[in-house]
């Protein structure tokens, strides 16, 4: 019994360190700074999106793309050149290319990738047809979510779809006055649809996608 008790401890224990990554950023392993559950959260993210119609044609914008948790999914199902991701740390992006991604997919695919703290979408050489932000959101204050769906909006063709999970909660939270990465903000369905429409998309609650933390789904789309 014993045996068996230490077996599973070096399993959990190993399993753990490779949901951490190996790349320290800030103190964390690549895949720990952005939450971990590296597999679950990654396949549930492609799947869903494969689910709302995206085709390797499309180009699809990876909002926070952090360390590449969906990124390697995305990259090898995409046509080169169609996977646009963006985040403010470039130390998770590179580990994300180096540890997850490697640099032969990387030449072949041929991802772009942005670094910046401000939502630079206008610096990427294509516009996107999707785009998917999985627990930003989560992260944000109601000015930097604003900020977000602006500065996409600026350049988003007349059928850019995007999704967006967040924590949802009934009435207004008081959140935290500040982003940050490690921070919990909630949101209302009304809330999240009113930042969308200070933009001009339009918007429609999707919930419930089977995230394992319980964050829910809200698509962002334009008029027309």
């Amino acid at each position: 019994m014993r045996s068996i008790k230490e077996a599973l401890a070096r399993r959990l224990l190993q399993d753990a360190g490779e949901d951490a990554g190996s790349e320290i950023v800030d103190g964390d392993g690549h895949r720990a700074y952005v939450g971990g559950l590296w597999e679950a959260l990654g396949t549930l993210q492609f799947r869903f999106m494969v689910e709302q119609g995206l085709e390797p044609q499309h180009v699809l914008v990876d909002v926070a793309c952090g360390s590449l948790r969906g990124g390697v999914r995305f990259v090898p199902y995409l046509e080169p050149g169609n996977y646009l991701g963006i985040d403010m740390q470039s130390r998770l992006i590179e580990a994300g290319i180096s540890k997850e991604l490697g640099p032969k997919l990387c030449a072949l695919k041929k991802p772009e990738f942005v670094v910046s703290d401000g939502f630079d979408f206008e610096r990427f050489s294509r516009a996107p047809d999707f785009a998917i932000a999985q627990s930003l959101f989560s992260h944000l204050t109601a000015q930097d979510i604003s900020l977000c769906l602006q500065k996409l909006r600026a350049v988003a063709k007349p059928n850019t779809r995007f999704y967006a999970s967040f924590f949802e909660t009934e009435r207004p939270s008081n959140n935290p006055a500040k982003s940050d990465p490690r921070g919990k903000f909630l949101y209302s369905r009304d809330q999240m649809a009113q930042f969308g429409a200070a933009h001009g998309w339009r918007s429609r609650y999707i919930g419930d996608w089977d995230h394992p933390r319980k964050q829910r789904m809200f698509e962002y789309f334009l008029e027309g």
